[in-house]
C-alpha cells in the first residue's frame, strides 16, 4: 500500500521554494522520492539543503511570477536537468492588507498576477509538456481559507483564492482525459510569513485560535501528508478537489 504514495525518480517543480509552506513541501516531496526544481525570487539554499538531506537533486530557478516572462525557462530548465516533469505545485502567492475602499490599482494587479494569472499560465505550460510526454501527471493549486470566505481587508487576495478553487475544478474537467489529475489544498491559519500581522494582535489571533477545533496555529509540517498524497498514485482517481487542512476551521 505504502507503494501508491512513492514518488522514485518523479519530478516536480515548486513555485515559492524559499520559505515556508513551499519550502516544506519541496522537503515533503523529496522526502518521498522527488527531485525539485525550486521557484522563488528569494534565496532557496535552505529549501536545497532540505531536499539535499533527503538525497534528491535540487535545481533552482530565479523569477519574480508576477510575470509570466518566466515560465518557458522554468520549464526548460526541468527538461534539460531531469528530461521530463510530473508535479507542479503552484504555491507561490501573495496577501496585500488595505481596506477595500482605499485598495490600489497596484496591489490589486500584484496580487492577481501572481496568485491566478501566472498560476494559469504555468499551469498550461506543464499541461502541454505532461501531453507531449504522454505521461499523464499532477498539478497542485494552492487555495486558501478565503477560497470559501470573504474575509477583512483582503479584497484581491480572497478574489484569486477563489478563482484558484474554481479554476481547479475547470482544468480537472479539461485535463482528466490527459491522465492529468489538478487539485488544490486550502491550508488553514499557518504559522507563515502571511499570518504574522495576525498572530502580532494579540486580540485577532485569540479570535482565530478560539475558532480552530485544534487549538494551534498550524505549521508548513501540517501540508507535507497532503502534498505527498495529492502528487502521488493514491490520488489518481481524486480530481477537481480543495483538500481543506485547517485544523477543524471550516467545520466551526
Amino acid at each position: 500500500m505504502l507503494d501508491l504514495f512513492n514518488l522514485d525518480g518523479k519530478v516536480a517543480i515548486v513555485t515559492g521554494a524559499s520559505r515556508g509552506l513551499g519550502q516544506q513541501m519541496c522537503a515533503a516531496l523529496a522526502s518521498a522520492g522527488a527531485n525539485i526544481v525550486g521557484v522563488s525570487q528569494g534565496s532557496m539554499s535552505e529549501t536545497q539543503k532540505l531536499v539535499e538531506k533527503e538525497n534528491k537533486k535540487f535545481i533552482e530557478v530565479k523569477a519574480d511570477l508576477t510575470s509570466v516572462e518566466k515560465i518557458d525557462e522554468i520549464i526548460n530548465t526541468a527538461i534539460t536537468n531531469f528530461g521530463s516533469i510530473d508535479i507542479l505545485v503552484n504555491n507561490a502567492g501573495m496577501i496585500r492588507r488595505e481596506d477595500a475602499i482605499n485598495y490600489s490599482e497596484k496591489d490589486w494587479d500584484d496580487t492577481i498576477n501572481l496568485n491566478l494569472r501566472t498560476l494559469f499560465f504555468l499551469s498550461q505550460a506543464v499541461s502541454k509538456q505532461f501531453i507531449k510526454q504522454n505521461s499523464g501527471g499532477k498539478i497542485i493549486n494552492i487555495a486558501s481559507m478565503l477560497s470559501f470566505q470573504g474575509g477583512i481587508r483582503v479584497p484581491a487576495y480572497t478574489a484569486s483564492k477563489s478563482a484558484v478553487m474554481g479554476l481547479t475544478k475547470a482544468l480537472a474537467n479539461e485535463l482528466a482525459k490527459y491522465n492529468i489529475n489538478v487539485n488544490a489544498i486550502a491550508p488553514g491559519y499557518m504559522a507563515t510569513d502571511n499570518t504574522a500581522q495576525l498572530r502580532d494582535d494579540e486580540k485577532r489571533s485569540k479570535e482565530i485560535l478560539d475558532r480552530i477545533p485544534a487549538g494551534r496555529w498550524g505549521t508548513p509540517n501540517d501540508l507535507s501528508g497532503s502534498v505527498i498524497f495529492l502528487s502521488s498514485k493514491a490520488s489518481d482517481y481524486v480530481n477537481g478537489h480543495t483538500l481543506a487542512v485547517d485544523g477543524g476551521w471550516l467545520a466551526r
